[in-house]
């Protein structure tokens, strides 16, 4: 299903967004930062706020290469709005386009630690303050109120030139479509837009095999991009979530096959909660492969056991990351279940108390006095979910029902993708069946 683009005046103006996708590293200053919230929770927020349509590179659908609909956008979008962040080349190259094709509506932002690569000091920049993983709300608030504001004078005043070349060199005429067209032929146009146009595109592909719970196609379009993006840890970690999903060769391989791709990640020396969190889940589903087995050897699924469980304890401690957290308490439920009594009972106790803390902490993000970021509703699913598992596992069934309810409908603006809803069923229903059987504590 497409937007409705139409008001009652006719087409909505369009606004095309140059910038990054993804994680990408800032060289500059060696930080990563998550470009994706940037888009989502200022540019896309304020420019629809303001009435107009927004276009993202990975937005355009088109059935070969993609330079044409590219350099069309940046010739006849209304507004054009360039985040620089990370200094990518290529959104300086594709401003430097469009301020060869237009003299006025184009809006440059920034982080605030941006470099400038080169003399742009002649540039109006706005900038903002992006904290690696997400961004503060107050800040994405303030980000928003002040770009909002500059779309709403640049699209209703058509007499101000913010192009530097038409600044500079007024008698040039604007260049007509056709010129455009001629212009985006050129083999210098291309060369460094091609690579970042097609892995935005795989991006998408990627996106969207994710949420059809094609993981075998995920697998396939990841692969294709770590050959133009070797050392993008995002794209490692989603390549190692799609090959345990994809279940291909066979599960047991898939298993061996992410754990290969997440040693590149370094997982015993890394602090990010995220590869954590992967090794955990893999070695958690090791451990279940040979439990599921007759005869199974105890001692060797055990060490398994122990590593997940050591992986998402240090996810948690680390960042108080409720992910890793609630995963945590679960492996303790889990380890319970095959330990002696004086052992059982003392994991069935630390996962309480996990749990407890995961409660804390989520609702803590939920109301605002929690550190985090849930602007996102992928994540804000995620957080709920760990919610409901946390009050299960915590005997409060009422209120895990009442929010499980809730999260499933989702609204108008987003439902839960299926996988999502499917997953978080699994997890509820093995915890009942581990609380079930947890040992009485007097």
């Amino acid at each position: 299903m497409t937007e409705n683009t139409t008001t009652p005046q006719g087409p909505k103006k369009r606004c095309f967004v140059v910038m990054g996708f993804g994680e990408k590293v800032d060289f500059a200053t060696g930080r990563t930062l998550d470009l994706d919230k940037s888009y989502r929770l200022i540019i896309k927020k304020a420019v629809e706020d303001a009435g107009l349509e927004c276009i993202r590179a990975d937005d355009v659908v088109h059935a070969g290469i993609i330079d044409t609909p590219m350099y069309q956008l940046l010739y006849d979008a209304d507004l054009v709005v360039a985040d620089l962040s990370t200094s990518n080349a290529n959104a300086i190259y594709e401003l430097g386009v469009r301020h060869a094709l237009k003299p006025r509506t184009t809006i440059v932002i920034a982080e605030s630690q941006f470099k400038f690569p080169f003399d742009i000091g002649h540039l109006l920049v706005r900038t903002y303050e992006h904290l690696g993983k997400g961004i503060d709300g107050e800040e994405a608030d303030r980000m928003r109120g002040i770009l909002n504001a500059a779309i709403t004078q640049l699209v209703g005043n058509l007499d101000q030139t913010d192009s530097p070349v038409y600044t500079f060199l007024p008698m040039l005429n604007i260049p007509s479509m056709a010129a455009a067209v001629v212009a985006s032929q050129q083999p210098q146009a291309t060369v460094s837009a091609d690579e970042d146009n097609s892995a935005t595109l795989l991006l998408g592909m990627f996106k969207q095999a994710r949420k059809d719970s094609n993981w075998p196609l995920a697998v396939s379009i990841l692969n294709e991009l770590l050959k133009k993006r070797p050392k993008d840890d995002y794209l490692k970690q989603q390549l190692a979530l799609a090959t345990y999903k994809s279940k291909q060769p066979s599960v047991e391989e898939a298993l061996k096959n992410a754990k290969e791709i997440l040693d590149t990640l370094n997982p015993w020396q890394t602090t990010d909660p995220e590869t954590l969190g992967l090794w955990g889940a893999v070695y958690k589903r090791f451990w279940d492969i040979k439990t599921a087995k007759d005869g199974v050897d105890l001692t060797s699924a055990k060490a398994d056991l122990d590593e997940a469980i050591r992986a998402y304890e240090k996810g948690f401690y680390l960042k108080n990351d409720f992910y890793n957290g609630i995963n945590f308490a679960f492996l303790l439920n889990v380890r319970a279940s095959v330990s002696e009594k004086r052992d059982a009972i003392a994991d069935t106790v630390t996962a309480e108390r996990i749990r407890k803390q995961v409660i804390d902490i989520c609702n803590g993000i939920l109301n605002g006095t929690q550190t985090g970021f849930i602007e996102d509703e992928e994540q804000k699913f995620w957080l709920q979910a760990t919610l409901v598992e946390a009050y299960l596992g915590t005997g409060q069934k009422d209120k895990a029902d009442a929010l499980k309810s809730e999260i499933i409908k989702g609204d108008d603006k987003w439902i839960p993708e299926q996988w999502m809803i499917d997953t978080m069923n699994d997890q509820l229903d093995k915890l009942s069946k581990l609380l079930d059987k947890a040992p009485v504590i007097d």
